[in-house]
């Protein structure tokens, strides 16, 4: 993983992880890398697919590891 989201998952805080994703919550208002506005949680996805059970509607931001896993902020 590059330097830049080992950066930001240094600041937020370890919440679950399986063996098809990981998520982080933002405990600290960190502002979203796509629209710049504090996000909720960050989602990432390590395995080839994966569902994911939302309990509320949210906006959600999408971008990529350089890895190219994708990487789903959620905001509330």
């Amino acid at each position: 993983m590059d330097e830049d989201y080992d950066e930001l998952v240094s600041y937020l805080t370890p919440r679950e992880e399986t063996e098809s994703m990981k998520r982080y919550q933002n405990t600290t208002s960190i502002p979203c890398p796509v629209c710049d506005e504090p996000f909720a949680d960050l989602v990432i996805v390590t395995g080839e697919s994966t569902s994911l059970e939302l309990s509320e509607p949210l906006d959600i931001c999408v971008s990529r590891t350089s890895e190219e896993k994708p990487m789903l902020f959620t905001h509330q």
